[in-house]
């Protein structure tokens, strides 16, 4: 059985274990939670004090050349790149998920328009999407007169025919951490003539992506969990080249033409020219304190490149995961958890969910106060196939120890064992969970 000196001598050996000196880790916490916001990297400080102080202190607009704020999104977005299998200049930053969902949804759905007008009238997408992805897509579906059907993962083969225009999937799954296989499903959807795109929320910085490899069509992702960009950061587009050529051939644009993704957006001309490649899907001005952070948390990765980069983070990823799942189970048997994410490495995020039929929400808070911070999601009772509360736990290479792991699961057996949960302040709803 292991030890929590098995776990110390595991973060011993760790080649990855220097990277956690990069981050500002408070005193006794122990952090899985950056699968819902990622930790304050030691950086951030020093260059938001910089952009501050000296960029717009000190040069004030003359910044936007001299400091390069104006670009900031395809700089930035030439760091996440190598991160999703994506080439230079294939990927911007800028605004949030949401809207950047929307951008590519209704560019996909434009595209598919030209060239099937009738054929084509279903967005498929997994139930258990996150809501915000079917929410943007039910929007989209509106005003293209489409419509969004949402069907359990395991059906999504059999479902792709001919009246699909658009399979529009989270790689990995918000609640579950289940890791769909992109290249089959993309595949799949190629096969029955519709178009794939994805949400690479919960894989950016935790899994290994492959977007060209795959030959996915369109995929978003956000810069505020395992890339440590901090609350709110900036959100990312990508478009396969092919699309952005033939935008740019039959001067195509996306949504929402903003300014900056004009051809020429310093002419002031009064009619839009969309501008070339994924520039095209900026939008407005860059937010530039948030793109500076979000520029600090990436930059931790090129620290992990001499290490073996996203393999290597990869492989510590799942030794993490299998150890949590491992020590819940054998030290909190009985206690009333149930697994919710896969046991096969292969097919598993960097996050493991417990379901709980009593008391989730009060579980998860007595951790907090213990200093052991996860989330908690509700379950869906309007769902057809049970859909349970559920613990999360994010565990994120570039910083969670081993011991971390040995720790947590002894905060939970001691919550569950005492019935401490059980106190009323726990179960106190606050806003967010």
């Amino acid at each position: 059985m292991t030890t929590r000196e098995d776990c110390l001598a595991l973060d011993r050996a760790d080649p990855l274990a220097a990277l956690r000196e990069a981050f500002a880790l408070p005193d006794g916490v122990i952090y899985l939670d950056g699968n819902s916001l990622g930790v304050l990297p030691k950086a951030t400080h020093a260059r938001l004090a910089k952009v501050i102080e000296h960029e717009w202190g000190t040069d004030l607009i003359r910044s936007w050349n001299n400091a390069g704020w104006i670009d900031l999104p395809q700089r930035t977005g030439n760091k996440i790149a190598p991160l999703v299998g994506a080439g230079k200049n294939e990927l911007i930053v800028g605004d949030s998920t949401s809207v950047n969902l929307y951008k590519v949804l209704s560019a996909a759905a434009m595209l598919v328009r030209v060239d099937a007008p009738s054929s084509r009238r279903l967005i498929l997408s997994e139930r258990s999407n996150f809501p915000t992805d079917l929410y943007i897509a039910d929007s989209v579906a509106k005003a293209h007169g489409l419509e969004l059907r949402l069907i359990e993962a395991d059906e999504i083969p059999t479902q792709l025919d001919e009246r699909v225009a658009i399979l529009m999937l989270t790689h990995v799954n918000y609640r579950s951490g289940r890791m769909l296989d992109m290249a089959a499903l993309t595949g799949a959807a190629h096969a029955a003539g519709a178009l794939a795109v994805w949400d690479l929320c919960h894989s950016a910085g935790a899994v290994p992506v492959a977007l060209t490899a795959c030959d996915a069509d369109f995929a978003v992702g956000c810069g505020y969990k395992y890339l440590n960009g901090g609350p709110g950061a900036p959100a990312f587009s990508w478009a396969h080249p092919r699309h952005t050529a033939r935008m740019d051939s039959e001067r195509l644009r996306q949504p929402l033409s903003g300014w900056l993704g004009h051809a020429a957006p310093f002419q002031f001309v009064p009619d839009y020219q969309p501008a070339a490649g994924i520039q095209r899907f900026v939008c407005g001005t860059p937010p530039v304190l948030s793109m500076a952070a979000l520029e600090c948390g990436i930059d931790v990765f090129a620290q992990a490149e001499p290490l073996g980069g996203m393999a290597a983070l990869r492989a510590k990823s799942l030794a993490l995961t299998s150890l949590f799942i491992e020590l819940v189970e054998q030290r909190c048997a009985a206690l009333g958890l149930e697994l919710a994410t896969p046991r096969e490495p292969a097919v598993r995020g960097s996050q493991v969910s417990f379901a709980r039929a009593q008391g989730g929400y009060a579980v998860m808070q007595a951790l907090i106060a213990r200093g052991v911070i996860g989330d908690f999601r509700a379950g869906d009772p309007s769902a057809p196939a049970e859909s349970p509360d559920l613990l999360r736990f994010g565990f994120t290479p570039l910083y969670t120890r081993f011991v971390d792991v040995w720790d947590a699961v002894g905060h939970l057996l001691a919550v569950l064992e005492s019935g401490e949960w059980r106190e009323a302040r726990f179960a106190a709803r606050a806003a967010v969970t």
